[in-house]
């Protein structure tokens, strides 16, 4: 039987911080562990097998990672596989599709083993369907979430806070909760680990089985942001967790990784932006009428069960910086794996402008000046031939990576990266890029493909917002 592997990993670690409104988490990245492939339908023993000697789990229940430990303030080195597409209008090979993080060390301003634990978890209680997901860019109203409940044909509504993070170039889905009332919501061998929910309640992540595993270090670390400060947390389980269509071969996750509230604040995700919806004997498309005029322009319906059509999703990146200065946005999808933003959030955030050295770009309002700080201190160090702006391959370009959903949206969809040196920067390769070239890139605020561990040494993306002038 193929489907999922579920368990807790063997050792905890030390603690430490675009839906589907993307929230940009900054640029975050992504490490946990891998789990054996066994077939087992219950919670697994913990194993003691290395991430790196472990296969991806192909069972039915929960698996552990397996790895040990520890949380810093600067991360590791973060990976990434490029999506390999391109045209003239947009990102070629830039963007990430797998990677993992490099090895975490404790520093004097680590957080404890406790510093991001909340109550222990309550006990298994029964099971709620994932039929519909709402999801705003802002905080919604405990009055809105009531209206949604009281809707008739409603089973429940559980508001949680999710937003979309970007780890080595993939973009996950994460999700804030109370462990306890969550747990109801995921699939029922998922819901009745109560190890998965004990090691989300002390800290760690759990993280669904089908998460690349590539973005995963022999740690069992997840580094949540590609910035050198960015917070690495320990993976405490693989899991499934929500998903879509399941039971199909359109089947995907839709939350990818999963963390108390406590945690989620640590993040910057924004607080209560989401509501889950149990829809019981109601087909959704029955109700999204009725809830929709409560909801209004405030947020968007997306239906996880097995009804198709194309409706509305909402983009925000976590990590409050930069996702204040790029914006967040509404947005459709097309089947060729683009998506159509919002016209409004094009109009007031997308331009069209020169730069030193590569000339006319597109990109995000928000990154173009830090973009053009770069690349004029470049020009002033005499290093302007370093860049090949024939060799240029796009900043905006609203798609999701390798033009499939289940790898998250590019963050050239917001507009954010820029792909240089194309031919000699092949992802998995050293590359060429002058060393000195990504120095400035990365003093004013951009992070490196090429320092991940699965490299893509021509994608370069804004990580942290960095003033200029």
């Amino acid at each position: 039987m193929t489907g999922h592997a579920l368990g807790p990993t063997h050792r905890r670690g030390r603690l430490r911080r675009a839906v589907v409104p993307l929230l940009l988490l900054g640029s975050l990245a992504l490490a946990g562990c891998k789990q054996d492939p066994a077939d087992t339908t219950s919670a697994s023993a913990e194993t003691s097998a290395s991430p790196a000697a472990q296969g991806a789990g192909t069972g039915g229940a929960a698996s552990p990672a397996s790895g040990d430990g520890g949380q810093s303030s600067g991360a590791g080195s973060t990976g990434g596989s490029s999506d390999g597409n391109g045209d003239g209008s947009g990102a070629s090979s830039g963007d990430t599709a797998g990677g993992s993080t490099g090895g975490s060390t404790g520093s004097d301003g680590g957080t404890t083993d406790t510093s991001y634990a909340v109550d222990p978890p309550g006990p298994f209680t029964g099971l709620n369907r994932s039929d519909v997901l709402i999801t705003s860019t802002d905080p919604l109203p405990d009055k809105l979430i009531e209206r949604v409940r009281s809707v008739k044909g409603v089973q429940t509504a559980l508001p949680i806070s999710v937003g979309s993070a970007s780890i080595n170039g993939r973009t996950l889905m994460v999700a804030a909760v109370d462990p306890t009332t969550f747990r109801a919501f995921t699939p029922d061998v998922t819901a009745r680990a109560d190890f998965v929910w004990d090691r989300v309640a002390a800290g760690e992540l759990a993280v669904d089985n089908e998460v690349d595993k590539r973005l995963i270090d022999k740690h069992d670390m997840m580094q949540l942001g590609s910035a050198a400060s960015s917070p690495v947390v320990h993976v405490g389980a693989f899991a499934p967790l929500i998903h879509r269509s399941v039971n199909t071969p359109a089947e995907r996750p839709v939350i990818q990784v999963v963390m108390n509230e406590k945690r989620g604040e640590q993040l910057g995700i924004p607080q209560q932006n989401a509501i889950l919806v149990d829809t019981g004997l109601n087909t959704p498309s029955a109700l999204k009428g009725q809830i929709d005029k409560i909801l209004g322009d405030r947020a968007s319906f997306d239906t996880l069960a097995l009804e198709f059509g194309n409706l509305g999703q909402t983009a925000v990146l976590t990590g409050e910086s930069v996702s204040d200065k790029v914006g967040t946005f509404t947005y459709t999808s097309n089947p060729d794996g683009t998506i159509n933003p919002d016209p409004a959030w094009i109009k007031e955030y997308i331009r069209t402008e020169q730069v030193p050295i590569i000339g006319t770009v597109t990109c995000n309002k928000g990154m173009l000046p830090q973009l053009r700080a770069a690349l004029d201190e470049i020009q002033r160090m005499g290093l302007a031939d370093k860049i090949h702006p024939d060799e240029y391959a796009g900043c905006y370009y609203p798609r999701y990576i390798n033009h499939d959903p289940s790898y998250g949206l590019s963050l050239h969809s917001w507009g954010i990266a820029v792909d240089l040196n194309v031919p000699e920067n092949q992802r998995g390769t050293p590359g060429n890029m002058d060393p000195r070239v990504v120095a400035i890139f990365k003093k004013w605020g951009f992070a490196w493909g090429g320092d991940w561990h699965y490299t893509d040494p021509m994608h370069f993306e804004m990580s942290k917002v960095v003033k200029v002038g």
